[in-house]
């Protein structure tokens, strides 16, 4: 009579994704974040992986984890593989969802820069629904479920927007700024993501001046506090440029130290021509040479 073995098991995928995320980054905290899950259950899938295969794939430090020879003989056809498996997920979702676009930029970027365009987006293509995530760093678009990044850069992408620093206030504020020296007795705002902001300013100008003031973690909150009158805040011109528009905020002085690097946007993934997500890239991009 015919005999049936019992099928052999697959490893557990989960338990693979963590090793190849832990072992590519480097870390089981980072390979955490990129999953969104916890470290600990990094390190519980690792430890599964590694109890079924009998034998260690990170040899286990004070300052961390290095990959044993059987780890690193099998990082790179992993890497692969889940490279080819998040390839096939992006192009199934294009087929099937044609109409969504899925954009990861800063915080800042997401309120004070991309906002404002998505009324002008929508008229023009109101069959597209576009949704941000606010990220304090950029996803890995290989793996991200993100159509599109836009974020600071310095290469990388197409430029959208430059960029460059200069003080900016409330217009009533800027009645007491008679030279970078009155500074020392104003607050000035400063933001936690860009704390040498100030610094680079100043020795653009060449003058030493001791600025102290609130800190905000989220720039846009430190900009609408720059708007309520609280302080002089160092302004992104990318992301202030609309309130000095409307005269919300002002430019007390003429400097401005333009920086090396620029708002960029950028896909992992061919972007075909007349597809949503082409269709938004380049609304983006209008306007701004390359």
């Amino acid at each position: 009579m015919p005999v049936a073995p019992p099928p052999l098991t697959r490893l557990p995928l989960n338990a693979l994704r963590a090793f190849e995320a832990a072992a590519r980054t480097g870390a089981f905290t980072l390979a955490a974040a990129e999953l969104g899950v916890t470290p600990g259950a990094v390190t519980a899938h690792v430890k599964a992986l590694e109890d079924r295969l009998g034998a260690a794939l990170f040899v286990r430090q004070a300052r961390g984890v290095r990959l044993t020879a059987l780890g690193l003989a099998a990082l790179d056809e992993l890497t692969a593989a889940f490279d080819a498996l998040a390839l096939a997920e992006a192009r199934l979702r294009a087929v099937a969802l044609p109409r969504e676009v899925h954009v990861a930029t800063l915080p800042a970027i997401a309120q004070l820069w991309l906002s404002p365009r998505l009324p002008a987006l929508r008229a023009a293509a109101p069959e597209i629904s576009v949704s941000i995530t606010a990220l304090e760093a950029p996803p890995n678009l290989k793996r991200s479920l993100h159509d599109l990044c836009l974020f600071p850069a310095q290469g990388g992408g197409v430029l959208v927007a430059g960029d460059a620093l200069f003080p900016v206030c409330a217009p009533a504020l800027a009645t007491r700024l008679r030279s970078v020296e009155d500074l020392g007795s104003v607050p000035c705002l400063s933001d936690t993501a860009w704390d040498r902001d100030w610094e680079t300013w100043l020795d653009g100008v060449g003058t030493r001046v001791a600025v102290r003031g609130p800190v905000f973690s989220l720039y846009a909150l430190a900009v609408e506090e720059a708007v309520n009158g609280a302080g002089v805040l160092m302004g992104h011109e990318a992301l202030v440029k609309g309130h000095l528009a409307r005269g919300e905020l002002v430019a007390p002085f003429a400097f401005r130290v333009a920086l090396d690097h620029g708002l960029r946007l950028w896909s992992a993934r061919p972007m075909p021509k007349g597809s949503a997500v082409a269709r938004v890239a380049d609304f983006l991009r209008q306007g701004c040479p390359t």
